[in-house]
């Protein structure tokens, strides 16, 4: 078991972050203030005196991950301090892990901050180097040319299967000044591309009632559709995330189309069956999103939806199913993840009558991965022969490619664009290039580098 630190080192913390983007940008904060305050951020256990472990507890699978990742902690290392959603329920952690330091909730960083000082002591000298070392666009856990940008905390809906209010509590915007100057800073540091999120992003500003801010001594109002312009006035690629099909979603497509930002939304349908929503609690469930669809491509031709989906969720029948394959025929959409339903505990879901069988929800599962499989195929071979600009987040020098992004993909959860041949010697990533598109197979894209046109 490591020992807290002597006077001659700077006092070192290791870091695991788990779950989605938006803990990742918690976990991004704490490693700001951790540098900011003469901390150094060490690459593993043994290089350091604490370590600290950002939890996810989204899903029973990802409650596992948490308290196995934490066992992990304490038995390479044994000073662990534990923050994130299931911090909110710290006895869930105690029960298994009696042994860590200290347990806070999401969101929480001066908790996290205080526990750290009380075990980890900050450097006391009068100048700190290492406050230099601090970019002002903090620390990211992202590569150097994108960025995560999270716009406000919590949600207001109660979705039966869906615990998050409870760990991180109802909808907190940031305004919208403040959230311009770290778009800002990030832009100045070479990020290429910022990813809009939220829990709910459609919904942000409804809780300060839209209030005006200021950004550079403009004003600007905390709404989704001045926060958009605002942001596509930047030159970087804007990509939204986590976005209900409000009506009025549909203010922010012609951004797209004037290509302000991203012809992209990232919408959780979650179900096509209305008596599934109704259960599911889900917002604008009564909302035609079929013909909303419709009209955001009218508006907008080139724009990409992705979705996620939940099957075999209770009380959902063969019929419930069939018209999500349907509905997913008519919807056409350009990316789709599915999940089988899990029941999570604290979820109203829970009480819900009618579970469907394990066994029903995995081949429920294969047969909706097989039909979105065959949508994709068929619209990337529509993309063969046409020329796009893309971003390119790596490169494979051994291969000759060029790995990287088309303006319909997000990192990690979408496609990649194959360039082949490429003279990866020349290119870097982060840098945006001209390609054709040659191939297409299932999910992915290859092309030759172009000129611009």
């Amino acid at each position: 078991m490591n020992q807290p630190t002597d006077q001659h080192h700077q006092p070192r913390v290791g870091f695991v972050s788990l779950g989605c983007p938006k803990a990742l940008v918690d976990s991004e904060r704490i490693l700001t203030q951790l540098k900011t305050e003469g901390y150094e951020i060490a690459p593993d256990y043994q290089g350091s005196d604490l370590v600290i472990v950002n939890t996810c507890g989204f899903i029973d699978q990802a409650k596992a991950e948490s308290l196995e990742s934490i066992g992990e902690a304490l038995r390479e290392h044994g000073r662990v301090i534990v923050t994130g959603c299931m911090g909110a329920e710290p006895e869930q952690i105690t029960s298994v892990h009696p042994k860590v330091l200290a347990v806070t909730g999401p969101q929480r960083y001066e908790d996290v901050m205080a526990a750290v000082h009380q075990h980890l002591p900050a450097p006391k000298i009068e100048h700190n180097p290492y406050i230099d070392l601090v970019p002002p666009q903090g620390i990211r856990l992202t590569p150097r040319h994108y960025a995560y940008l999270k716009i406000s905390e919590g949600c207001n809906h109660r979705c039966s299967f869906c615990i998050i209010p409870s760990m991180r509590g109802d909808l907190v915007s940031r305004p919208a000044g403040s959230i311009m100057q770290e778009a800002e800073q990030l832009a100045r540091a070479g990020v290429q591309e910022l990813l809009v999120i939220s829990q709910d992003t459609s919904a942000y500003g409804v809780d300060l009632k839209y209030r005006m801010d200021f950004w550079n001594g403009t004003p600007i109002k905390s709404r989704l559709l001045e926060l958009c312009q605002a942001l596509g006035s930047l030159g970087v690629w804007v990509r939204l995330h986590y976005v209900y099909p409000y009506p009025h979603v549909d203010n922010i497509i012609p951004l797209m189309q004037q290509g302000l930002i991203l012809p992209y939304l990232d919408i959780p349908f979650q179900h096509a069956s209305p008596s599934i929503l109704r259960a599911m609690k889900r917002p604008a469930h009564a909302e035609d999103t079929l013909a909303r669809i419709a009209e955001w491509r009218r508006i907008c031709p080139d724009i990409a939806i992705r979705s996620t989906f939940i099957v075999g969720f209770p009380g959902e029948t063969e019929a419930d199913f069939e018209g999500l394959l349907d509905w997913m025929s008519a919807a056409q959409l350009d990316r789709v993840g599915c999940f089988t339903y899990s029941a999570v505990e604290g979820a109203a879901a829970n009480e819900l009558a009618d579970a469907v069988p394990e066994e029903v929800k995995v081949e429920r599962y294969e047969r909706f991965m097989e039909h979105a499989q065959m949508i994709s195929e068929q619209k990337l071979q529509k993309r063969i022969g046409q020329s796009m600009q893309v971003l390119i987040d790596e490169l494979d020098l051994e291969a000759g490619v060029a790995i990287a992004r088309s303006r319909y993909d997000a990192p990690e959860i979408d496609g990649n664009v194959f360039i082949e041949d490429a003279p990866v010697a020349q290119l870097r990533a982060g840098q945006k290039v001209w390609v054709r598109i040659t191939d297409a197979d299932s999910y992915d894209l290859y092309a030759h580098l172009q000129q611009e046109p």
